[in-house]
């Protein structure tokens, strides 16, 4: 009787240990990768700022070429969403929406993931002219993990889980750019 008396108090304890460590353990993650390619600023964010075009270069998008999806509202223009349904446990489902456009310079977004997880994380892409032919793009996700699942960010490093599909999206956008595709 003891012994379960001493087990169930130790389960308790480490219960409680970890929640009021959660309390004190950051709940944001941001990340963030650029790259450098040579055309014209416009260009670039014209493309860009239509979600449908990321069929073309989105690491995500290029996971499940069989996944589901629809849209909704004018692409290139606040208020457009796209949702996806993939069987795929990388990919899920949820919907990605345009919630600011600053012309020429930025595109946000609201993401919202319903499958396999629920949350809601913000995006934006930004191209800065460095010359008329050289431009820097930009892009970060970043997003907030509610208490006590925050605790996971302990263990899960999100620039390693979210950063190289950046940077495979951003090299699959200067590879059309750069190559003539676009």
């Amino acid at each position: 009787m003891r012994l379960l008396k001493k087990i169930i108090f130790l389960i308790i304890s480490l219960v409680a240990l970890t929640l009021i460590m959660g309390l004190f353990v950051e709940d944001e993650y941001s990340v963030t990768k650029t790259i450098i390619i040579e055309r014209n600023s416009d260009d670039i964010f014209k493309y860009i700022k239509n979600l449908k075009n990321q069929s073309e270069y989105s690491a995500w998008e290029k996971t499940d070429p069989q996944m589901k999806k629809s849209y909704e509202g004018n692409d290139g223009e606040v208020g457009f969403v796209s949702t996806w349904n993939s069987t795929n446990d990388d990919i899920g489902k949820g919907e990605m929406e345009i919630v600011k456009i600053e012309d020429g310079k930025r595109i946000g977004f609201k993401v919202r993931f319903k499958e396999p997880f629920e949350a809601d994380s913000h995006a934006f892409i930004n191209t800065e002219a460095l010359g008329p032919n050289t431009t820097k793009v930009t892009w970060n996700f970043h997003g907030q993990v509610a208490y006590p699942m925050n605790m996971m960010l302990l263990f899960k490093d999100m620039e390693s889980e979210i950063g190289p599909d950046l940077e495979v999206g951003l090299k699959n956008l200067k590879k059309l750019f750069e190559s003539s595709e676009i």
